[in-house]
């Protein structure tokens, strides 16, 4: 039951960064619930690695208490990088 509670942890997470993070973020993001969710979880890790260089517990204080503030902020502040590089790729793609 561990691992799929750490799945769920991490999709509930994820929606939640996600949506903070786009809600933080100006300017009008195009982008589905679904890639919000993938682009929160993925900011999640990039922001435990900004943890980890500032002398936090980096992603392993992610994985092992996502649902404190500190690791909520870090992880929006990593989504927040993410969705802008994001932003940045698919800009040029679209017509």
């Amino acid at each position: 039951m561990g691992l799929l509670w750490a799945i769920i942890s991490w999709i509930i997470i994820g929606a939640l960064v996600g949506l903070i993070a786009r809600a933080i973020m100006p300017g009008n993001q195009a982008m589905t619930w679904g890639m919000t969710i993938i682009l929160g979880i993925v900011g999640a890790i990039v922001g435990g690695f900004i943890g980890g260089l500032f002398g936090g517990s980096g992603v392993n204080g992610i994985i092992n208490n996502p649902w404190s503030l500190g690791t909520i902020v870090l992880s929006v502040i990593g989504a927040i990088v993410v969705m802008a590089i994001y932003g940045l790729v698919t800009r040029n793609s679209r017509v």
